[in-house]
């Protein structure tokens, strides 16, 4: 029999993790595809380029040679065979599950490798927010000091609630490194953890924790439930002088409102490190003095990235010698296996 093949979307940039996409080649025939934007991808795909292609191993920037998989992306590939897609990176958001399941591909992200960077990230840019450090980043490097106007003066973390919307293992590990600061954690979830797994953090409702939390950090996928879950009507129910993190991705915040929610003050800063619709940002939040704002960096360390790039591995090479990933999406939990 034929090997399988295995479809790589993107490049891989860690010798140690190309070494070990290569070794495949024992159990699978790899191919790459030969366009480079969605047009001419789906072309490729609708050839039979990929006929016989059973795992594909894609990354964050592959989107620009294949555009989102979903619709007729999803229609060809499944036809073709591909029955597992391996995504490097803890959001999915450029997969439509809906789409991947009626094509019959099981969908796996990376769930556990992300979780510290992506913390620090997020601890970093609350710690600048409320000191209100984005200015005076800016203006010393202007030449003017703490600028011509000295800024606000800041807050300590001491003491301050921390909610956290999404307590997976990215807000589980935030949440241990801001109670270190001395802050209070509570948060709210798809549902309640246990005391183990929580480390004792309380748990809210949605409305309990806009309310109440001095520090609201987001820590959810993007999907249709958590698209715009954080807009004008929820940004009226927040202490004035509150303060917004952002790490999960730029749409679960309206920024629109967030910019209207900065200028009259209900907002008091924020920090984010993704936007509605990167790389473009809302010049809104650009001008505003009290916004510290990074161009997606969160999982940005070498440690980091690599272990991303083997754990991606290790899922197609369960695809292909087990016939299952080692984490599915969500969504998919109990998908059968079409043949």
């Amino acid at each position: 029999m034929s090997k399988p093949k295995v479809l790589l979307l993107g490049d891989i940039e860690h010798p140690s993790a190309k070494e070990s996409f290569e070794s495949l080649s024992s159990i699978a025939q790899l191919v790459t595809p030969n366009s480079d934007n969605p047009s001419d991808f789906l072309k490729e795909c609708r050839s039979g380029a990929f006929n016989g292609v059973r795992a594909a191993y894609r990354t964050f920037n592959s989107v620009k040679i294949t555009g989102r998989i979903e619709g007729e992306v999803c229609e060809e590939l499944g036809k073709a065979g591909l029955r597992f897609l391996a995504h490097n990176g803890a959001g999915y958001d450029q997969c439509d599950i809906p789409d991947c399941t009626k094509a019959g591909i099981h969908v796996s992200n990376v769930p556990t490798a992300v979780d510290a960077a992506t913390a620090d990230t997020s601890l970093f840019l609350m710690l600048g927010a409320l000191r209100m450090f984005a200015s005076p980043l800016i203006n010393l490097r202007k030449g003017e000091f703490r600028g011509k106007t000295p800024p606000p003066l800041g807050h300590d973390p001491e003491g301050k609630l921390l909610g956290i919307v999404g307590m997976g293992g990215i807000g589980r590990d935030f949440k241990k490194k801001a109670e270190a600061l001395g802050m209070n954690v509570q948060y709210h979830n798809r549902s309640k953890l246990s005391d183990e797994m929580s480390g004792g953090a309380k748990y809210v409702g949605f409305e309990e924790l806009l309310e109440t939390s001095d520090v609201i950090s987001l820590n959810v996928p993007l999907n249709k439930s958590t698209h715009h879950m954080i807009s004008t009507p929820q940004f009226s129910k927040m202490k004035d002088g509150v303060v917004m993190v952002n790490t999960a991705r730029g749409a679960v915040i309206d920024e629109a409102a967030l910019v209207k929610a900065l200028s009259h003050g209900k907002v008091f800063s924020a920090g984010l490190d993704v936007y509605e619709e990167e790389p473009k940002i809302h010049q809104g939040l650009v001008d505003n003095p009290h916004v510290l704002l990074l161009p997606h960096m969160g999982t940005w360390t070498y440690e980091t990235q690599e272990k991303m790039e083997h754990f991606v591995v290790d899922n197609v090479r369960s695809a292909l010698e087990a016939g299952k990933l080692k984490s599915p999406v969500h969504e998919q939990k109990d998908m059968p296996l079409k043949d």
